[in-house]
C-alpha cells in the first residue's frame, strides 16, 4: 500500500499560474497578432453632453495607412444598443445606448467616431483629421441636482432623470423610532472611483470570411455572457462567436462588462473582412472604462440609551452615470440586505433612487454594492458609539449575532449559515493591543498633543458567491447563478479540468487542481485546468461577485466525485467484486479485506479508454460534468481594525498599524487566501485616503490620468497583520465562503473611523472619502473645537 498522500486542500501551495506570468510568457490580449490585422482608434466627446451636428471623417479617410472611417450613424443599424441585464424595480428607464453616439453625446469620453489604420499610432493620429460639430447642451453633474425640478435633462426623450425608484422594508420601523431614546441621522458620500487594473482593456477580433464566424480575444471577466450578449446585440448568430480572455491582468469588477468597444470591433472587423484590434490607453480608460461607487448615503438609526439598536432606515441616491451598462441599476441593491449586517434589529427600511448623470456610467466595481453597504452601517455604529458614550467595540458586542444562535436569519431576510464574530473580534483586538492603544489615545488627548491617535473599527459580514438563480429571477436579473465544471481523465491518467469561471488573478488553477487532486487522489502536477474560452468551456457563468470558489470549485468537486462514482463500477468489475465493497483512498479502489486486490484511477481510466473488459451497458468514459445552482448565499466575516496618526497642523494621516482577523470558512489555499486579501485591503484603504474621480463644472474629468488620479503604491500602505478564524460554511461541501472581496468592503470604514475618531475631541463627525489632508486640516478648522486646534489646547465642551 501506498502512503497515505498529503491533503491539498489547506496546503499552502505558490501558484502554478505565476510562472508564466513573471516570466513574460503570458499572452495578454494586446499582444495577439494575426496576418492582416488592422488597428481601431476612436475619438471621443469633449464635453459631456451635446449634439451632434455634423461628423465629417472624409480628411481622416485620406491620410497615408487609414483603411476605414466611420461616424456612429454609419454603424448604428449594424451596432444596436448596448444591454442593461438587471432593471431591478418596475418602471426603470432604460434608454437606447449606442456603442457609437449618434445624435448626442452624453459625457466625456462618449464614443463619436472610429478610425481603421494598417497600425495604431496611424489611426490614433488619423483621430484629429476628423470634423465634429457640436451645440453644447446643459449638463447635469450632481447627483442631487439632477433631481431638481428644472435640471437638464440626460435623455430628453425620457422626461426625467430618475431612472428607478426600488424600496423594501422589514418590520415597523416608525415604531422603532418611536420607542427609541436616540436617534441618529447621517449623511454619507461615497464617491466616484475609478477603476485601475494594471492591463487596460484590449480587443481582437478575427473573422473566417467561408464560414461566417468570429473569434473575439477580450480582456474580460465574463466570456461566456460576452458572447450570448453580442449575438443579442449585433445579430451574429451565437454558434458563430467564440470568446476567449486569455491571461487578463485584473478587473474588479471593471471587465465585467459588455463594452462598446467590443461590439465597434467585431462590428466593424465583419464588415471589412480583415482582423482588427483595439487598445485602450490608460488616459482612455479613465474616461470610457465604467466606474464605481457614487452614492448619497442618508442613514437613520434608532437606539435605547443601553445600546440596543432597534432599526435602521437606509435611502440612497445613485449615480447611474450617463446610460445603464449590464448591471448599473443592480449594483446598489446588492447592498440593500447587507446594511444590517451582523446587527440585530427589529425593523428596517432601505430605499435606493437611480439617477442619470452626464458622467461615465456607473458599474461594478469590487465588492459591487456591499462595500457601501459596509460602509454606512461601520460609520454609524461608530457615530452611535460616540454619542452615546460607550467604546464601539462594546457596542458591536451588545447587538451582534452571537455565535449560538447560528443559522440566523436577519432582519433583511438573510440567512446567516454559520460564524463567530466573538472569536474573531476578540483575536483581533488581542494582535493589535487595543486596550494599550486606547491608553495612548487617551494620553494624548491630555497633553493637547498636535498628532492624534484614531482607532478605526469595522466588523463585517458579507454575501458571496452570487448567486442562486431563483434569488437573481425574483431580483429580475436576466440571467442565472450557476457554474459548470468538465473532468476528463486521459488515458495516460493526467486529469484536465474545465471550468466555466474566467480567473484575472484569483489563482483558480491552482485551486482547483488542489480541489481535484484531494477527491480524485492523483497527484497536484498531474492536473491542467483549462478556462476562458467558449469553446473549450461551452458552459459558464464566469467570475465575479466572490462567486469562483464557493460556486466554481465546488462545482470542480462534485465534477470529481461524479468521476470517482463512475471509476467505481468500472474498477469493482474489473476486481469482480461489489462496488459497496470497495473502499477509495488516495486515489486507489481497494477491496475491503483484500488490500492487494486494488486498481489506481490512472489504471481504471486507461481500462475505460482501452474498453476491452467494461460492465455492461456502461459507455467508455469516466470523465463527468458538473452543473452547480447554489441553493444560497456564503457569508464570510471579520473584524479589520485600524490605527492611524492625524497630524492636525497639516491633516496628514499615517496608518500606523492595520490588523484584521477573517473568516473565510475552510480555506483552500493560505498563500492565496493572504494574496487576495491585501490587494482588498489596498483598494479599501486607497478609497478611504486617496481616490476619486473629479469632474469641473463643465463635467470634464480633471483626475484623467495617473498623475491627477492617486492609487497608493507600496509604499504609500502599511504592513499587515492578517489571521483566521474558521467556520465552516454549512452550505456547500467544501465548507468554503469566498474571499476575494472581503478585503475592499472591510477596510474603508475602519479606516475613515479611525480619522475621526482622532479628531472627535474637534468635534469632527464625518470627512468626506478620501480622507486628503486638506479635507482633515478643513474638518479640524470648521469642527466645534476647530478653533483650539493651532494652539494644540481642547475647547471646552
Amino acid at each position: 500500500m501506498s502512503e497515505t498522500v498529503e491533503r491539498e486542500v489547506g496546503r499552502a501551495r505558490y501558484r502554478k499560474e505565476d510562472a508564466h506570468l513573471i516570466t513574460g510568457q503570458t499572452n495578454w490580449t494586446d499582444n495577439i497578432s494575426v496576418n492582416g490585422l488592422l488597428h481601431l482608434a476612436i475619438l471621443r466627446s469633449p464635453m459631456a453632453h451635446a449634439r451632434i451636428d455634423r461628423v465629417d471623417v472624409s480628411a481622416a479617410l485620406q491620410r497615408p495607412g487609414v483603411i476605414a472611417a466611420f461616424s456612429g450613424r454609419d454603424v448604428a443599424e449594424a451596432m444596436g444598443s448596448l444591454p442593461c441585464a438587471w432593471p431591478v424595480a418596475e418602471g426603470t428607464v432604460v434608454p437606447d445606448h449606442p456603442p457609437i453616439a449618434v445624435d448626442e453625446v452624453r459625457y466625456a469620453g462618449d464614443p463619436v467616431a472610429v478610425v481603421v489604420a494598417r497600425d495604431r499610432y496611424t489611426a490614433a493620429d488619423a483621430l484629429e483629421a476628423v470634423e465634429v460639430d457640436y451645440t453644447p447642451l446643459p449638463a447635469a453633474l450632481d447627483i442631487e441636482g439632477a433631481l431638481a425640478e428644472g435640471s437638464p435633462l440626460v435623455h430628453s426623450d425620457k422626461g426625467t432623470n430618475r431612472c428607478y425608484d426600488y424600496r423594501t422594508s422589514d418590520g415597523d420601523y416608525a415604531a422603532a423610532k418611536a420607542r427609541a431614546d436616540v436617534v441618529l441621522t447621517r449623511r454619507y458620500h461615497q464617491q466616484r472611483l475609478i477603476p485601475t487594473a494594471m492591463e487596460p482593456r484590449a480587443v481582437v477580433v478575427t473573422p473566417l470570411a467561408a464560414s461566417g464566424d468570429f473569434t473575439l480575444y477580450s480582456s474580460t471577466q465574463v466570456p461566456h455572457v460576452l458572447r450570448v450578449l453580442l449575438a443579442v446585440t449585433t445579430g451574429i448568430p451565437e454558434n458563430k462567436i467564440r470568446v476567449v480572455a486569455p491571461d487578463v491582468g485584473g478587473g474588479f469588477g471593471s471587465k465585467l462588462q459588455v463594452y462598446g468597444e467590443e461590439v465597434i470591433t467585431l462590428v466593424l472587423a465583419k464588415r471589412l473582412g480583415r482582423p482588427l484590434k483595439w487598445t485602450e490607453s490608460r488616459s482612455e480608460a479613465n474616461v470610457a472604462t465604467h466606474h464605481g461607487r457614487s452614492q448619497v448615503q442618508d442613514i437613520e438609526i434608532a437606539a435605547r440609551l443601553d445600546g440596543t439598536v432597534l432599526g435602521l432606515k437606509v435611502s440612497l441616491l445613485a449615480d447611474m452615470g450617463a446610460y445603464l451598462m449590464l448591471l448599473s441599476p443592480g449594483i446598489p441593491i446588492l447592498g440593500a440586505s447587507m446594511y444590517p449586517a451582523i446587527y440585530k434589529m427589529g425593523a428596517y427600511e432601505f430605499s435606493c433612487t437611480g439617477v442619470f448623470t452626464n458622467r461615465t456610467p456607473i458599474d461594478a466595481y469590487r465588492g459591487a454594492g456591499r462595500p457601501e453597504a459596509t460602509y454606512a452601517i461601520e460609520r454609524i455604529i461608530d457615530d452611535l458609539a460616540a454619542e452615546l458614550g460607550m467604546d464601539p467595540v462594546d457596542l458591536r458586542r451588545h447587538n451582534w449575532i452571537r455565535h449560538e444562535e447560528f443559522p440566523y436569519t436577519t432582519i433583511a431576510g438573510l440567512t446567516y449559515d454559520s460564524g463567530n464574530y466573538e472569536a474573531a473580534t476578540d483575536r483581533a483586538l488581542a494582535l493589535f493591543d487595543y486596550d494599550k492603544l486606547r491608553a495612548e489615545q487617551a494620553d494624548r488627548v491630555d497633553h493637547a498633543d498636535t498628532v492624534r491617535l484614531g482607532i478605526g473599527v469595522s466588523t463585517y459580514t458579507e454575501m458571496c458567491g452570487l448567486a442562486p438563480s431563483r434569488w437573481l429571477g425574483e431580483m429580475n436579473y436576466a440571467a442565472g447563478g450557476w457554474e459548470a465544471a468538465n473532468i476528463r481523465v486521459l488515458p495516460t491518467g493526467k486529469v484536465e479540468i474545465i471550468t466555466g469561471t474566467s480567473p484575472h488573478g484569483q489563482g483558480h488553477v491552482t485551486s482547483w487542481s488542489q480541489i481535484a487532486a484531494d477527491v480524485l487522489g492523483v497527484p497536484f502536477d498531474d492536473i491542467e485546468v483549462m478556462h476562458g474560452d467558449t469553446v473549450l468551456a461551452t458552459h459558464g457563468m464566469d467570475t465575479y461577485g466572490s462567486r469562483s470558489v464557493v460556486i466554481g470549485g465546488v462545482a470542480v468537486h462534485e465534477a470529481a466525485r461524479k468521476v470517482v462514482d463512475k471509476a467505481r463500477k468500472v474498477a469493482a468489475h474489473l476486481l469482480e467484486a461489489n462496488e459497496a465493497d470497495l473502499d477509495f483512498a488516495d486515489g486507489v479502489f481497494s477491496v475491503k479485506g483484500s488490500p492487494e486486490a486494488r486498481r489506481t484511477i490512472q489504471e481504471v481510466a486507461f481500462a475505460t479508454f482501452s474498453s476491452h473488459d467494461l460492465p455492461d451497458g456502461m459507455e467508455p468514459t469516466i470523465n463527468a460534468e458538473h452543473v452547480l445552482d447554489p441553493d444560497t448565499f456564503s457569508f464570510p466575516h471579520g473584524t479589520h481594525l485600524c490605527a492611524v496618526e492625524v497630524d492636525t497642523e497639516t491633516g496628514a494621516v499615517h496608518i500606523r498599524s492595520y490588523v484584521c482577523v477573517d473568516d473565510v470558512g475552510k480555506v483552500i489555499n493560505p498563500v492565496i487566501v493572504e494574496g487576495q486579501l491585501h490587494g482588498g485591503i489596498a483598494q479599501g484603504i486607497a478609497q478611504a485616503l486617496y481616490e476619486e474621480a473629479v469632474y469641473d463644472e463643465e463635467g470634464n474629468l480633471v483626475t484623467g490620468t495617473l498623475a491627477d488620479y492617486l492609487v497608493p503604491g507600496a509604499p504609500d500602505l502599511p504592513e499587515f497583520v492578517t489571521d483566521r478564524t474558521e467556520t465552516p460554511a454549512t452550505s456547500n461541501p467544501l465548507g468554503v465562503k469566498g474571499v476575494g472581496e472581503t478585503g475592499t468592503i472591510a477596510s474603508t470604514p475602519a479606516v475613515v473611523n479611525a480619522v475621526v475618531d482622532a479628531l472627535r475631541p474637534f468635534g469632527v463627525q464625518d470627512i468626506r472619502m478620501p480622507c486628503t489632508p486638506e479635507r482633515v486640516w478643513q474638518a479640524v478648522r470648521s469642527g466645534p473645537s476647530g478653533s483650539s486646534a493651532q494652539s494644540g489646547k481642547e475647547a471646552s465642551a
